[in-house]
């Protein structure tokens, strides 16, 4: 929260991990990812295909999804605050037909908003890693508590939500029994691999699009290729292409890239001074003066 005549540094701020992380070019990778995690949850899937056109309208799901996560990273309290409720108001209407009962069951269910919440996290955080930005053990962790603060805005108790890779990794050995990839979810995966578009679109889809989702595909966890039945490449070679197009996507000046709308990181550092730059670099250097001897 900001003081008297400072500016609002939203929810996160230029100090958080979080503040550096979002600002990637690979979290489009890592969204990706996470829609193939969170489909493999019958009930989670249930609820997109029950309340939304997702083959007519995914396109506009994702853009989205990144508008609503730009908002909470970089946008005033204020905006944060409001684009939450938004959401929370628009699920506490819904409902979903639960696969295995036949029973509604509510879209805000408690259950439900932590699988979405922490498939999330985990393909941003693994993306992120994988593909070679520099976080630490420490930062990782850091990275899964300060993002509570989402879980809180989607209507979650914080309390109940994972503080640390550790809690999060615990979180998926227990749900793991519950997942499977049923029709809903064979229909997400169909949708990523070739999602529709104007027939002049179509070699530009299979020459980008397609190896970009095939690598969100490479990079989930063994169990999720078992359950959609798809072999993947083998993990170091899904690694040296995730370093690789990290890299290559790293290399477009990141100011051309923030170009592209709603620009939340760009108007953040119109409201927070130019030192407030997402930035790698940034954790770099905050790693190494924590690991100075002395350093408590």
């Amino acid at each position: 929260m900001a003081t008297s005549g400072a500016p609002d540094p939203g929810l996160y701020g230029p100090g958080s991990v979080t503040w550096q992380c979002h600002g990637d070019p690979m979290m489009w990778i890592a969204g990706v990812r996470a829609l193939y995690l969170q489909a493999l949850h019958p009930l989670a899937v249930r609820g997109v295909m029950e309340n939304s056109d997702f083959r007519r309208h995914a396109w506009g799901r994702l853009l989205r999804t990144a508008d609503f996560v730009g908002t909470l990273t970089y946008g005033t309290t204020e905006a944060a605050e409001l684009a939450g409720a938004r959401v929370r108001g628009i699920h506490r209407k819904l409902s979903a037909t639960d696969p295995a009962t036949g029973e509604r069951v509510p879209v805000d269910d408690p259950g439900l908003l932590l699988w979405v919440h922490c498939a999330q996290i985990d393909s941003f955080l693994h993306v992120l890693r994988r593909s070679g930005f520099p976080l630490t053990a420490a930062q990782a962790d850091r990275y899964v508590d300060e993002n509570r603060v989402n879980a809180r805005l989607v209507g979650l108790d914080p309390a109940e939500v994972p503080a640390d890779t550790n809690a999060l990794a615990a979180y998926f050995e227990r749900i793991r029994p519950e997942l499977a990839a049923g029709p809903d979810a064979r229909a997400v995966d169909d949708f990523l691999r070739g999602p529709p578009v104007h027939p002049l679109l179509v070699p530009g889809r299979n020459l980008l699009w397609r190896p970009l989702a095939g690598l969100a595909y490479g990079s989930l966890p063994g169990y999720a290729h078992r359950l959609y039945g798809r072999p993947a490449p083998a993990p170091r070679v899904v690694t040296r292409h995730l370093r690789l197009t990290g890299r290559v996507l790293r290399g477009i000046p990141a100011g051309l890239r923030w170009q592209l709308p709603p620009g939340h990181i760009l108007k953040a550092m119109r409201r927070m001074g130019p030192d407030s730059r997402p930035s790698a670099y940034t954790l770099r250097t905050s790693a190494a003066i924590l690991d100075r001897p002395g350093r408590a």
